[in-house]
């Protein structure tokens, strides 16, 4: 019998394949990428290391060719598909149908350069008649996607490792930058400078309760002007427009003139309300919707998701499409009508085209697999917790995407008064009462912050009133106000951001996200993204001396491109040209010089005035190697790294450098009888024994963890500290 191996990217999914297939096929994994650009100095062949280009692994001098290296963790894995497929008589290539996928087939099939037919076969979800169908409808590899895939990998490789080496001699060893992270890092700081230039503004308004039913009324206008709300007033804490701003006093004197007044309804307006479910998940709305229900983040969805498809439950979770199949329109609507009833059922089947810029491939949305779909009941005990919450979510997107609209009406008063002082005033309250739940029923979706309070109004009821009607005053209740400055990005507003503005694609949100919080750019308060200070200094570098490479509207021109690459329309050698080495002889003049002579003139960058930030009153802020630290006319103070940039005021700067900078002593050594002290220095906070003033010995010090701080480091700290490196034990 012939015997088959197929190939595939991970051991579940190969586990999941292989029961599917017969005794003829063999499955094995590649384990991801066998093959890719060399990562360092050591994994540069020999012949190419006295290159100029080879640090690269790119060949900027001949066509950008890419140097291709078999990563060394994968050489006992490329052995052992060589045996496999020395047996067999046909070579299956199932790895996933996208651009990495592709390009790991491509990789596969010039590494082990099989002698035998040779099939590429694809599928976007894992089941028997998927896995089927796939190996009946088989093609060839798709060299356009794997053109596509590698120029992006070269694009990348150049922008991080030209613009890399420039934030370690001028900020910091151990940093990168990146086409899609630098721009995700410097909307981050952006939304923070705004928040520090923030100003808050006052007002006052007047919280009415009527009867019938006590429902509540806002005052809206006073004498025929409207009373300012939030929306009016600029970031500067300024009235915009010509609303009226009240202050407390005016407020409370008003209520008390409205005592004892008649309250008529002035105005009654009634609309039909109708709300529309939500298309299927695409990978870049699972990751947003994961982040608001699940509190999950981008990476941690992204890692249940894959586990959920490779064991044959979900279809592939790295899409940018949101259509359903016949058959999955078909298992979606028989399931609603069999849980909620005919009733819930449209006519005909909802279908949603989103029109995305080179969308890979005919992809479905993220749905649950097969033709007949299991309910989360049905799957919750083969699953984790976290992966069944995620089947649900993604269960009950789909079901509701195929499920009639919510309806009802949306209701409008405005109640009118006269003051005892003959001044005229309303009051607004608006309220929406749903009489058909439709897709509600089965799903409703989260809501990020900063829309929620735009439909707070909705299932509120209000009675049921006419114009002219009169209503009873039960209570008055000034209230005061502030604005707020606006909201921190979340993880899954950091990527709809992105997504609106054409940066990056669906597929690599999560690792972005994770590269920005894993490098120390970024963290987290609650679900907040809070920019470290040293996310500010590259920013700032970026910004000034490589404007356009973290410039939004040139990165997702460049997204443009890329794809325009893939498609044929634009040749990868010449775009590589102009991006790596400019327009030409004209380059400079024109403000468009490549990317190897914008990393050549490093003497142009002060990295002190990048490393600085002006907090006030002569307090400046540096960014050192070792951290954050305040500095005015010699005194010094180390920053927490928790300290999120907006609440570094003057006042918590003039707190911080008036801490006492001494000594902190912590205890005696047991072993040696010395002082153990903490305190700052020119590197930052760490511990240190004291030793007599006349040795000539060198004290043990150690710088503390990030984790640590100053303030609170114990005895029992600083002597595991002081004891590091030190021997765990020997190898026999």
């Amino acid at each position: 019998m012939p015997k088959h191996l197929v190939i595939v990217e991970s051991p579940a999914k190969a586990r999941t394949i292989s029961g599917y297939l017969g005794p003829d096929f063999v499955v094995e994994s590649s384990v991801g990428h066998i093959r890719d650009l060399p990562d360092s100095a050591a994994e540069i062949p020999e012949k190419y290391k006295g290159e100029s280009w080879a640090r690269l692994g790119v060949d900027v001098e001949h066509g950008f060719e890419p140097l291709y290296v078999v990563d060394p963790d994968k050489k006992k894995t490329v052995a052992q598909l060589k045996k496999q497929l020395a047996n067999a008589d046909e070579l299956l290539l199932a790895t996933d149908e996208d651009r990495e996928g592709e390009a790991i087939a491509w990789h596969l099939l010039e590494v082990l350069k099989p002698k035998v037919p040779v099939r590429r076969m694809v599928f976007h979800e894992i089941t028997r008649d998927a896995i089927e169908q796939a190996l009946a409808e088989t093609r060839d590899v798709d060299e356009r996607l794997v053109d596509a895939q590698e120029s992006r990998r070269i694009l990348d490789r150049l922008y991080g490792y030209e613009v890399s080496p420039v934030l370690w001699k001028k900020v910091m060893r151990g940093l990168s930058a990146g086409r899609v992270q630098s721009v995700a890092t410097r909307l981050v700081v952006q939304r923070e400078r705004e928040r520090m230039a923030f100003r808050a503004a006052a007002g006052w308004d007047l919280l009415a309760t009527f009867d019938p039913d006590s429902f509540e009324a806002r005052l809206v206008s006073l004498e025929g002007q409207r009373v300012a709300t939030g929306r009016d007033f600029g970031p500067d804490g300024k009235l915009r427009g010509e609303a009226r701003q009240l202050d407390e006093e005016a407020v409370r004197g008003l209520a008390d003139r409205l005592q004892g007044s008649s309250f008529q309804v002035a105005r009654v307006e009634r609309k039909p309300y109708v709300r529309r479910p939500s298309a299927p998940f695409m990978t870049s709305t699972l990751q947003q919707e994961a982040s608001r229900k699940l509190r999950y983040s981008a990476q941690t969805t992204m890692r249940l998701a894959q586990r959920l498809y490779e064991n044959g439950y979900i279809t592939y979770m790295r899409t940018d499409s949101t259509t359903l199949s016949e058959s999955a329109l078909t298992a979606a609507r028989e399931q609603v009508a069999s849980l909620f009833g005919a009733g819930y059922v449209p006519p005909q089947p909802r279908r949603y085209e989103r029109k995305v810029k080179n969308a890979q491939e005919a992809h479905e949305a993220i749905r649950p697999s097969g033709d007949r779909f299991r309910t989360p009941q049905d799957v919750r005990s083969e699953l984790s917790p976290d992966e069944h919450a995620l089947y649900e979510l993604i269960w009950m997107r789909t079901i509701a995407s195929q499920m009639k609209d919510a309806q009802g009406q949306t209701v409008s008063l405005r109640i009118a008064a006269d003051s005892s002082t003959g001044e005229a005033v309303e009051f607004g309250a608006s309220g929406t009462v749903i009489t058909f739940r439709g897709f509600l029923a089965a799903y409703e979706e989260g809501r990020d912050d900063d829309r929620a309070a735009q439909e707070d109004d909705e299932e509120r009821r209000l009675p049921n009133l006419a114009e002219g009607d009169s209503v009873e005053l039960r209570a008055l209740e000034p209230q005061g106000h502030e604005t707020s400055p606006p909201a921190r990005y979340t993880e899954a507003t950091l990527v709809r951001t992105l997504e609106e503005l054409g940066i990056g694609r669906p597929s690599t949100y999560a690792s972005i996200l994770g590269t920005i919080l894993d490098r120390g750019y970024v963290f987290k308060r609650g679900t907040a993204l809070v920019p470290a200070f040293l996310a500010f200094s590259v920013v700032g570098l970026l910004e000034k001396h490589f404007g356009r490479l973290v410039d939004y509207d040139f990165t997702a021109s460049m997204e443009d491109d890329l794809d325009r690459i893939a498609a044929g329309d634009e040749q990868r050698v010449e775009w590589l040209g102009r991006f790596y080495f400019g327009d030409g002889p004209a380059a400079a003049a024109a403000s468009s010089p490549g990317l190897h002579e914008l990393v050549s003139d490093l003497g142009a960058i002060d990295a002190r005035e990048i490393n600085s930030l002006e907090i006030g009153d002569g307090i400046v802020l540096r960014v050192g190697r070792y951290g954050p630290y305040l500095e005015r006319d010699g005194q010094r103070a180390s920053v927490p790294d928790e300290l999120p940039p907006d609440e570094l005021t003057i006042e918590r700067a003039e707190e911080l450098l008036s801490q006492p900078s001494g000594d902190r002593e912590l205890g005696t050594h047991p072993e040696t009888g010395l002082p153990i002290v903490a305190r700052t220095g020119r590197y930052g906070p760490y511990v240190t024994e004291v030793l007599p003033e006349d040795t000539k010995e060198k004290p043990r010090t150690a710088s503390l963890f990030k984790t640590m701080s100053l303030d609170t480091v114990t005895f029992e700290d600083a002597l595991r500290l002081l004891q590091i490196p030190r021997v765990v034990g020997v190898a026999e």
